[in-house]
Order: structure tokens, then sequence, then C-alpha cells
């Protein structure tokens, strides 16, 4: 089965650019556009795209608050991807922190947008560590700083915690901590069901959030 895609950008030769790039790929379907947020509730509970590509600055309801609405209301989201003209700025970590899965550059090349797209389907892998550990480090709220305590990680969890914020999919930390694949998705998912979080991206951020780990 492809991956379905919903892009929502009130630039229309953006989302022409982004439309012709990914249906070019076997694997991947464009299934419909918007050009503001504020329609992006009802296409996705009609289209069920896998992966809505959300401009974050749109002049009735911007991507934050979109991916707020759509996490909110429909029952199974699809993954987010937020599409910036600016990676260092601050809409984009707001986004993360709403609930979006990633980030893509409108400037990035065809191959990068493929990737960013299948990654972000996928939910193995954090896309772009090194620009969220600067996200966060420039604008985190850093509430609480607490460390994730309340959380009680085991040791082995903390461990694959660390290195799901370096941006390793489940094949790489099964490498680092010589074990199976399998034993590192009952470890991410147990991290993830004792944060409270529904993906990698938001356990990474509240790593960051909490001084758990710490931007460099």
């Amino acid at each position: 089965m492809p991956v379905t895609v919903l892009l929502v950008d009130d630039e229309p030769l953006v989302r022409a650019g982004l439309r012709a790039v990914l249906a070019a790929q076997p694997d991947i379907e464009v299934v419909g556009e918007a050009a503001d947020g504020a329609a992006v509730i009802p296409l996705v509970r009609q289209l069920r795209p896998d992966v809505v590509a959300m401009d974050v600055r749109m002049p009735l309801l911007d991507g934050i608050e979109a991916t707020r609405a759509v996490l909110r209301t429909v029952a199974e989201p699809p993954k987010i991807l937020v599409v910036t003209t600016f990676e260092d700025d601050e809409y984009v970590y707001e986004a993360l922190r709403a609930g979006a899965d990633g980030f893509l550059l409108k400037r990035a090349r065809p191959a990068e947008i493929v990737h960013a797209v299948r990654l972000v389907a996928e939910g193995e892998s954090l896309l772009f560590p090194a620009s969220v550990r600067q996200l966060a480090g420039r604008y985190g709220r850093g509430e609480g700083r607490d460390g994730l305590e309340w959380a009680r990680l085991t040791e082995r969890e903390a461990e694959v915690l660390r290195l799901m914020t370096q941006g390793l999919a489940n094949a790489e930390i099964a490498g680092r901590l010589v074990v199976g694949t399998e034993t590192v998705k009952s470890h991410v998912g147990a991290v993830l069901a004792k944060l409270g979080v529904r993906d990698r991206t938001q356990a990474v951020i509240a790593a960051y959030e909490s001084g758990f780990v710490t931007p460099r």
C-alpha cells in the first residue's frame, strides 16, 4: 500500500511542487490538497491520509493550531510533517511541541522531500535530530526540569531514549546495545507509554524539555 499524503499550504506553487515530487514515487500517493489549516480536519476525516504535509504559517489557521486540532479531534490521527521556510523558526518548535512528527524545509531537494515523507510515515527515527536539538536549546521552555524522574524509566529504557534523541532508528539502536530489534521496539513502546506521548518526536521533545538530556 502506498503512503498517502495530504498537502496543506496557502501557496499553490508550493503545493504543486510537492505534488510533482511525491506523485513521481510509486510508493507515495497525494490524495488531496488544502490552502489553509482550517480545512484540514474535514479532509483528514474524508481522505484518511497517512501523512499531512502542513505549512506552519497560514492566514486563517496556522500549522500549530491545525496540528493541535487534528490530534485532539481525530481518533486515529495521521503523521504530521511541518513544512517551513526556516528551520530555526520558533513556530517549528511550537508545532513539534504541539504534536507534529517532524519538519521539512521548503527548499529541500526532491530526494530529501521523499525521504522525509517516508521516514515520518514509518515513525522509527527522528527527522533532523541535530536541528531539533538546536530548536530545543533556543526555544525549549524547560518546564519543571525534573529529568523525567516521574516516568520511572528503567536503566535500559533511559538508554534507549538517549539514543532516540540522536535520531537512531530501531535497528541502529539494536546495534549499539547488541540486542534484537524486537527488544528495542518493546523498550521504545514502554518509553512512549511511560511518558504519555504518541511518538518518538514527542518523547525526544519531552527529554529536552525536562532536562533529561541537554541540547548542546
